[in-house]
């Protein structure tokens, strides 16, 4: 009894063993780690959208101190940063290219309203100078400039996963286990979304 315990526990362990190494040599554990990578690049690039997203309301208040006729513009932005907001980010974002493209869409509508009213305050000299103005455009600069680093950090990272649900024999693996490529930044919402809002006080 003893014996044949012995023997069906070193069989299970042997089995064990040996489905780690297969799936270790097949890439499981490449597809388990990349995953992961582009996720945690995924993250960066919320937390900077919804950075960009929490300057807006004071921006916006502050223009408005000086340019509370330019009501068309501020209006947009406000739309813009709402239907921005109101998307719902979940992981499955990710893995379904609509979903993706509608994001993009909603953060590229967000960047052209903004570049509309940094244009505006062009046209008014008391803004350009009011600090609070000028702290929260640097800041607004500064933000886009990291939301531009993380979107190429998640590319390279998407990148890398999707060669590797390609490649032989690593897409086998892929096929057994429903890995899939993920979506990524288009070229042409690149170009719109990674040029920061000119801001521009006339040095």
């Amino acid at each position: 009894m003893t014996t044949t315990f012995i023997s069906r526990w070193t069989r299970l362990l042997g089995s064990a063993i040996l489905a780690g190494v297969l799936l270790s040599g097949c890439g499981y554990n490449d597809f388990q780690t990349k995953d992961e990578a582009t996720k945690a690049a995924w993250s960066e690039v919320v937390n900077q959208y919804q950075r960009r997203a929490d300057l807006i309301p004071n921006l916006v208040n502050t223009v408005k101190g000086y340019a509370s006729h330019e009501r068309e513009t501020l209006e947009a932005v406000t739309r813009a940063r709402a239907s921005a907001t109101s998307f719902q980010i979940t992981p499955e974002v990710l893995n379904n290219p609509e979903a993706f493209q509608k994001f993009q869409q909603v953060q590229g509508e967000l960047s052209s309203a903004l570049s509309r009213l940094m244009v505006v305050s062009e046209k008014y000299p008391d803004l350009k100078a009011d600090t609070s103005f000028r702290d929260l455009a640097s800041q607004l600069e500064g933000t886009e400039n990291r939301i531009t680093v993380a979107r190429q950090r998640y590319i390279a990272s998407v990148q890398d996963y999707n060669v590797t649900v390609r490649q032989f024999p690593k897409n086998l693996t892929a096929m057994v286990f429903g890995y899939e490529t993920k979506p990524s930044f288009t070229v042409e919402n690149e170009k719109a979304i990674s040029t920061a809002p000119a801001v521009n006080f006339g040095k």
